[in-house]
């Protein structure tokens, strides 16, 4: 039989007949009966990585509160209460007498002993009112604005916890397979929570790992948190 003769794959008259084409499935393709993927979830969380030392022009350190509030009405209390009391004090040494709020005072001290409930209360009051301005006074506050790495002595500069979630986030939709996506920026942990309606988990939450990865790098934060991303399936509508 010469070679012309031999049928060949493609000819539907030949001997043997057309050879059915092998059917290569996607991964995950035939996990159930529905036609989904076979992943519910998929996370994992690492270590931030250290910053290394790039000639730095000082430690950057946490940003300090005004605290205008707090001192404002601390310097009311103060007005309110030791005004009067001074007055009265130059009042009585001047000869004469002590104001009637100043002698109710004392006659209402004279009645009720140190384990009185109204005057362990009231000691309770000012005892916690005094840790919270000691508090104040020790803190930085400011936690929404995360310290940046110093390039220079003369700058210091801090970025929004807001603002570099924002662009985590947008980072983050850049990713083939992500949904949606939910950042949550701290001062030691950035959480990231994303949706996925293709692609396997395990490959979006790679992606997810690497590119917000590259995006801490890219904040130039101080001290680089860590990272946790989990990834999830779109609940099916019914």
């Amino acid at each position: 039989m010469s070679e012309s003769d031999e049928p060949g794959q493609g000819e539907p008259g030949g001997e043997g007949g057309t050879r059915p084409l092998p059917v290569v499935m996607e991964k995950g393709a035939g996990a159930d009966s529905d036609g989904g993927l076979d992943q519910s979830q998929s996370s994992a969380a690492y270590d931030p990585v250290p910053v290394l030392a790039e000639d730095e022009g000082g430690r950057a350190g946490r940003f300090w509160a005004v605290r205008r509030v707090p001192a404002a009405l601390v310097a009311l209390v103060v007005l309110a209460l030791c005004g009067p009391l001074l007055y009265d004090i130059a009042a009585v040494r001047a000869d004469r007498p002590a104001m009637r709020w100043r002698r109710r005072l004392a006659d209402w001290l004279s009645r009720h002993a140190v384990d009185d409930v109204v005057v362990l209360t009231g000691a309770g009051v000012a005892v916690a009112l005094g840790i919270w301005l000691v508090v104040l006074a020790v803190t930085p506050g400011l936690r929404e604005v995360l310290p940046m790495r110093r390039a220079s002595a003369a700058v210091c500069a801090g970025l929004d916890r807001s603002a570099a979630a924002l662009v985590l986030r947008d980072r983050a939709m850049e990713v083939p397979g992500v949904q949606s996506v939910r950042v949550r920026m701290g001062r030691a942990k950035v959480a990231v929570r994303a949706v996925s309606h293709f692609r396997e988990l395990d490959d979006v939450r790679a992606d997810l790992d690497a590119a917000l990865g590259a995006g801490i790098k890219e904040l130039g934060l101080a001290g680089q948190p860590g990272l946790s991303v989990y990834v999830g399936r779109a609940a099916r509508k019914r």
